[in-house]
């Protein structure tokens, strides 16, 4: 047993490093989306909206199948973990600037008003009143949304990136198609989402104390 769990735990590294790089890519790609959602220009809206209804209505493996098995095999060389950072990275950013344009959408019209009658350029009123805010209340959407890309990631395994999925899968194989190292490796899943879900709550709980003030 102790065998089987340090050799599903060899998978960790590379689960972490899809969910952490995938997030970060979709974090900072998201900014400039939701400011095509808001932006003045239908041309700009009607991209970044055809862009977020076309990575979230595609299962996120079958982006992860064109990337690494199509653009990976033609044009640039993939290695399969960055093949799945890439995919899952665009996949988060679609869905990551639709939690960031829940935030502007919570955020009372009068600040911006107030803003523009004290000076502000559409700039500034952008990052010193409404991104920082904008940021506090998207916080627990982006911790539930880092759960779920936590999981999402078990799909890297099938273009063979070795994460926890892989290993457990080649430990269930050897082992003559026993479900027991699929057991260990749910509930290492639980284990890493029950921090971050957590601290999603808490910080739920804390923006609708602070709201209700």
């Amino acid at each position: 047993m102790i065998d089987l769990l340090l050799s599903i735990l060899r998978g960790l590294p590379a689960t972490f490093g899809v969910t952490i790089s995938a997030f970060l890519i979709g974090a900072i790609l998201a900014v400039p989306l939701v400011l095509m959602r808001r932006s003045r220009s239908m041309l700009l809206r009607l991209v970044a909206r055809v862009y977020v209804d076309i990575l979230r209505g595609i299962p996120p493996i079958v982006w992860l199948f064109i990337i690494f098995f199509g653009i990976g095999n033609g044009f640039v060389t993939l290695t399969a973990f960055q093949a799945a950072t890439l995919g899952l990275g665009l996949v988060s950013a679609a869905y990551l600037c639709e939690i960031y344009r829940g935030g502007f959408l919570a955020l009372s019209k009068s600040q911006e008003e107030a803003s523009v009658a004290l000076g502000f350029t559409r700039l500034d009123t952008l990052r010193f009143v409404l991104a920082p805010q904008v940021f506090r209340v998207s916080i627990p959407g982006m911790a539930t949304y880092l759960v779920s890309l936590l999981k999402d990631t078990t799909v890297a395994s099938a273009i063979g990136v070795r994460d926890v999925m892989l290993f457990a899968s080649q430990e269930a194989q050897a082992a003559g198609g026993g479900f027991m190292p699929f057991i260990m490796a749910a509930l290492l899943y639980i284990l890493l989402s029950i921090p971050v879900a957590y601290f999603s709550r808490r910080m739920d709980a804390q923006m609708r104390r602070r709201v209700s003030k």
